[in-house]
């Protein structure tokens, strides 16, 4: 790319053109080091005098309590810098799998991808999954290859990867020499970066390095004008002339904005190698959001609405793609503004919609814009306006939550929400006080505005508070946040699983009431017969009075008192399903009968039966579905899933979760919903039936979904995704 000088730091308080903003997420597996990344980047441009440090908790993207303890994102966070007059939004996602939510806001938010892949670890099962869903939606990207400083870098072995996952259009910009790395080698430009001295200088490379370099060179000339279909370029490069790097440059950067060709950059944040190189090519390459096409626009009754751009005189259209609490300024949303202008003290609509099945259930507001934002870490800078195109921070929004659409009050507008992964892992939690027990629903409904990932369900059978998380690490965080950011202490509590009772036999029971109390007494006598229905599931009530010796007007009351007491349990306490009950007999009273007493009876009759017709428990029986690349399919078919009682079937080549056709019996009838967190180019969907105790944590540490998560990320590199029903 051009050397072009790097511009100040990110000044706050002024609103940039549509296209002179670049909206970057920078994303990849944790432990490649994109946090470090965007400190070197901020120090590059002048933002911050010094990069911070992860072991020290002085980072300006990890600055939350539980990322400073844990030393890892667990957030998305966002950097804006300056470099040659164009501000870059860089948004750093999280990269363990448990923070998906994160992640696909910073999606959202962004019109360009930058994935880091470190020298020494290679690139894991979700990049890959993650860089097809990109491919899915046309998202520009490119890959910096990170610490390449390190003494087990291999900086060849890493591009051979990287063009192995994410296919031939991928070629490197720079290529590092020195051992250490101490420059990089413009393959374009043909000359040399050297950061021996600590800034970075230019002269010619070095013999040495001119066969390795003339290589690559022709490699990418040759992605380049291929996928920026310059036909007249190529015949020139074909017949042999010698291409002006202006013109490749060009080609380049329409080819990156297009999202058909994937530069391959090198970098080295502790020595500050590739910086520039890195701001060239967000600046320069990648898209602005006027480029880039806004997701799909309904009103809130479902109307679509098109012809709207990133023009900040349009119509008002952004959407919050994250929500903090903080204990001084109250709620904070993180806002991108696609069309029109947000301005303070201004009003505007706010809706919710589509996202009801996970607790979030549809709204429609109006509110009063507060005060707005710039984020830098812990700062919050002011600004006057957020126009289309750019990303700030807006104060005291009551209403908002994540993935909520603000318009104008006078025209509202609905975004399409984007794609979540169900919660898979249940916790029980109790509160340790009757204090806390006040706070908790409160500082429940903050996390659930907080983070749509997360679902909240009062189990009405279990009695149960249970919150559905992402995994272990995820719940860890909220438990975390409960206590040290809302002051509420809970305990979390082993989860029950909810049984039934069924019988396996056919039995005859009687039941009797007759009370003398002196007064008005109270008579009921039935007999009734049970027996299993074939499914075991539903309930069926049979009437074979004949004679009239039960009146009719009583037959309604025992089978009330039959569905009374299956509704309670027999034997175990659990509601009872799969049986047929017949009235075939009784007596009654012509003063003393009544509905309740014949209610009564129905209930001593049907425990009466039960006890001699072979009472059963059922467990609830999951249906599982596993999505996998096709080479890890038999090593799920044989493992995870290939319990005792299980029952498991393969089918290839699908892209997503089908929904199950299980006949176990107890098996409950459902349908797959969601799909897995990411798209699998190709995949093979593994189906199975387990007893729930085994997909569910019954005990500490026992068979259960975080044993199913560990042991299926184990198999498959991390890139298996299940779903449960």
């Amino acid at each position: 790319m051009a050397d072009k000088s790097s511009g100040a730091g990110a000044a706050a308080g002024r609103a940039p053109a549509a296209d002179q903003v670049r909206n970057v997420v920078l994303v990849g597996h944790s432990g490649t080091g994109k946090s470090s990344l965007v400190e070197a980047l901020l120090a590059a441009t002048g933002t911050i005098q010094r990069p911070g440090s992860i072991e020290e908790g002085t980072t300006v993207s990890d600055f939350d309590d539980i990322e400073v303890k844990q030393q890892r994102s667990v957030n998305l966070t966002l950097a804006p810098i300056i470099h040659n007059g164009i501000k870059v939004n860089l948004l750093d996602t999280p990269g363990y799998a448990d923070f998906t939510g994160d992640l696909r806001a910073g999606l959202r938010a962004a019109d360009s991808a930058l994935f880091a892949v470190s020298a020494t670890d290679g690139i894991d099962g979700v990049t890959r999954m993650l860089w097809e869903e990109c491919a899915a939606v046309g998202m520009p990207r490119a890959v910096v290859i990170t610490k390449i400083d390190h003494q087990r870098a291999e900086f060849q072995a890493t591009l051979d990867a990287c063009r192995e996952a994410f296919g031939d259009a991928v070629a490197p910009l720079y290529l590092p020499v020195g051992e250490p790395v101490t420059g990089l080698i413009g393959l374009l430009s043909q000359k040399l970066y050297s950061y021996s001295g600590g800034e970075r200088s230019e002269g010619a490379p070095a013999a040495a390095d001119e066969e390795r370099m003339t290589d690559l060179r022709g490699e990418l000339i040759e992605g380049v004008i291929t996928e920026s279909e310059d036909e007249s370029l190529m015949d020139r490069y074909l017949s042999g002339e010698e291409i002006d790097p202006k013109v490749l440059i060009e080609d380049l950067e329409k080819a990156v904005a297009r999202g058909s060709f994937y530069p391959v950059l090198v970098a080295s944040a502790p020595q500050k190698i590739g910086m520039l190189e890195l701001l060239e090519v967000m600046t320069e390459a990648f898209p602005s959001p006027a480029e880039h096409p806004l997701p799909s626009v309904t009103t809130p009754d479902g109307k679509p609405v098109t012809g709207l751009s990133s023009d900040p005189k349009g119509p008002l259209l952004a959407e919050v793609v994250k929500t903090t609490s903080d204990s001084y300024v109250g709620r904070i949303s993180l806002v991108r503004v696609f069309s029109g202008t947000l301005r303070p003290d201004a009003s505007v609509h706010v809706s919710g919609h589509g996202r009801a099945a996970s607790g979030h259930e549809d709204h429609d507001d109006d509110e009063r814009i507060g005060a707005l934002t710039s984020p830098l870490g812990k700062q919050q800078r002011p600004v006057t306006q957020c126009a289309a195109g750019d990303v700030c921070a807006v104060a005291k929004l009551s209403t908002a939550e994540t993935g909520d659409t603000l318009s104008d009050k006078d025209n509202p507008l609905l975004m399409e929400s984007w794609s979540m992964p169900e919660p898979l892992l249940p916790v029980a939690i109790v509160a340790k006080s009757k204090a806390d027990e006040d706070k908790l629903s409160q500082a429940l409904n903050r996390l659930v505005a907080e983070d749509p990932t997360l679902r909240l369900e009062n189990n009405a059978e279990t009695r149960q508070l249970v919150l559905w998380c992402m995994g272990e690490a995820h719940a860890a965080v909220l438990l975390d946040r409960l206590g040290q950011r809302y002051g509420v202490a809970v305990e979390t509590t082993d989860l029950r699983v909810p049984l039934r009772e069924t019988i396996a036999g056919k039995a005859r029971g009687l039941g009797r009431n007759v009370k003398q109390t002196g007064g008005h007494g109270e008579y009921g006598i039935c007999h009734v017969e049970i027996e299993p229905l074939e499914d075991s599931a539903g309930f069926e009530f049979v009437d074979k009075i004949v004679g009239g010796v039960v009146p009719r007007q009583f037959i309604p009351s025992v089978e009330k008192g039959v569905r009374w007491q299956m509704d309670q349990g027999v034997t175990a306490g659990y509601p009872m399903t799969g049986v047929r009950v017949t009235l075939y007999d009784g007596k009654a009273h012509s003063v003393d009968s009544s509905d309740m007493a014949f209610q009564k009876a129905g209930r001593l009759a049907l425990r009466d039966a039960v006890d001699k017709a072979q009472p059963l428990l059922l467990e609830p029986v999951d249906e599982v579905s596993v999505l996998v690349p096709d080479d890890y399919v038999g090593a799920v078919m044989s493992r995870p899933v290939r319990a005792p009682r299980a029952r498991a079937r393969h089918r290839a080549g699908r892209r997503g979760p089908h929904p199950g056709q299980g006949g176990d019996p107890g098996a409950r009838d459902h349908q797959v919903r969601h799909r897995p967190a990411f798209g699998v180019p190709r995949d093979g969907l593994v189906h199975a039936l387990l007893p729930a105790p085994r997909t569910a944590p019954v005990t500490p540490g026992g068979q259960g979904r975080r044993r199913l998560q560990a042991r299926l990320a184990d198999l498959t590199a991390g890139c298996g995704w299940f779903t449960c029903r």
